[in-house]
């Protein structure tokens, strides 16, 4: 039920009382063009309404029956419909079967509709009654039977302009906050870049030479390094198993842990505060990930990672950024072994990596500020992120707003004869009912001439 309060002229209606929702026209693949526009559920963004890709029957080859569609028509997906992915159609094509085309008529702005079925009511209900447990959908009986508010034409008509104009101004925001996560990364990058190069201390140092660094290979500044257990299972014991999955941008992640209480194994492969832990094997964009351990509990490392501890004049904190920069990241890329499924980096390889190192003091320093920049960097993540919830909450906010009539209230002062007798909402929904009545008897009448 609509429990908001709307504005007194306006119906609260049942879907099925203005569309025919559920109602589809068939095309089998040897009905299509190659040209023709062949639309599926993963071409549509979900919640924004954004088209993802555009291909044709010659591109998709589809083999299975469709639902037709016109220009102007509201696309809907019925299939998991929590998803909201409701698009406008700009031209004719076909559908999947689990995309519902929903005809407005000319009493029936179709931005009005299309705005209406992502509204957080009819969100709420269409999750509510979706049927199915794994793939739930808003099955023909479920749709006519969801609500509806009806605002007179002109008044729908206004609050889809006002709708276009506000959303896409949403979505250049949120455009702009999805891009700074990139530009952060991109950000930490040309720190790690500067740090490992000496820029990022040379004022420090005084001078653009790199005075007392060390060039050799990282051989040179760490004990042997070492591969630990095979442990992967999640099980009970006394002491974490950390792999993979707990190594994240440089940082150790302590959830989703494996433990042992293999004795041997924690006494063999046990972790010291100041180890930097190389995940040697996965796919590529995972191989090079290392996290460093500061001995927050006693833990030991998974086969698939290599440790290396380092010798007394290389800083581990050090250690861990060079590893991360994008040196280390296309040297990775360059000497990794491609096995039948995963890539490979041995030790041997990642003992030989390239390693410049200053003195002590200077690589403090570096990590000083690496940290400084990194704390910062991170501080400015956290506030896109709330930013992001907001604007996301945004949408849902500015939708309600609209079909509270909250966006037109004003617009109604100024505009009352065209909300009030002939164009009332009352006097619209008898129009529409007259309308579908009328199709009715003709596609009766039709029925009878062709079975007569």
């Amino acid at each position: 039920m609509i429990t908001d309060k709307t504005p007194s002229l306006w119906l609260n209606l049942k879907l099925g009382d203005v569309i025919d929702y559920g109602k589809t026209f068939k095309a089998e693949p040897c009905d299509l063009t190659d040209d023709t526009w062949v639309l599926e559920l993963e071409d549509i963004e979900k919640d924004s309404s954004k088209l993802l890709q555009r291909l044709t029957f010659s591109e998709r080859k589809s083999k299975s029956t469709k639902n037709r569609f016109e220009a102007g028509d509201v696309l809907y997906g019925k299939l998991r419909p929590y998803l909201n992915k409701v698009i406008l159609a700009d031209s004719n094509g076909v559908s999947t079967t689990e995309i519902v085309p929903i005809k407005a008529s000319k009493n029936l702005d179709n931005r009005f509709l299309f705005y209406w079925l992502k509204h957080p009511k009819f969100l709420a209900y269409v999750t509510e009654v979706g049927y199915g447990v794994n793939m739930p959908r808003l099955g023909t009986k479920d749709g006519l039977a969801a609500p509806f508010i009806l605002a007179p034409l002109a008044e729908q008509r206004e609050i889809a302009d006002r709708l276009d104009t506000l959303l896409a101004q949403v979505d250049t925001l949120k455009g702009r906050l999805d891009a700074l996560p990139g530009i952060l990364k991109r950000f930490r990058q040309s720190v790690l870049a500067a740090a490992i190069s000496g820029k990022l201390t040379e004022e420090w140092r005084g001078t653009e030479h790199l005075e007392g660094w060390i060039n050799g290979e990282l051989n040179d500044f760490i004990h042997k390094p070492s591969y630990g257990t095979s442990s992967k299972s999640k099980k009970e014991g006394k002491v974490p198993v950390l792999r993979m999955g707990n190594l994240q941008n440089g940082k150790l992640d302590w959830k989703d842990l494996a433990y042992t209480s293999n004795d041997a194994e924690i006494k063999k492969y046990r972790l010291e505060h100041g180890d930097v832990l190389f995940n040697r094997t996965n796919s590529p964009e995972l191989v090079g990930k290392t996290s460093i351990f500061k001995g927050e509990r006693e833990s030991i490392y998974a086969g698939y990672l290599i440790r290396v501890r380092c010798l007394e004049t290389l800083v581990p904190d050090f250690l861990n950024y060079h590893l991360n920069s994008p040196s280390a990241r296309q040297y990775c890329h360059a000497v990794k072994s491609d096995g039948v499924s995963q890539s490979n980096i041995n030790a041997k390889k990642l003992g030989a990596y390239p390693l410049s190192c200053p003195p002590i003091e200077e690589q403090t320093e570096i990590v000083r500020r690496v940290d400084q920049l990194f704390t910062f960097a991170d501080q400015v993540e956290q506030r896109v992120k709330e930013a992001q919830g907001r604007v996301n909450n945004l949408t849902q906010s500015i939708l309600a707003k609209a079909f509270r009539g909250e966006l037109t209230a004003e617009w109604r002062e100024q505009h009352p004869e065209l909300i009030s007798g002939e164009n009332s909402a009352s006097a619209l929904l008898a129009r529409i009912q007259a309308e579908r009545a009328a199709q009715a008897a003709v596609k009766r009448t039709r029925k009878n001439k062709a079975s007569a």
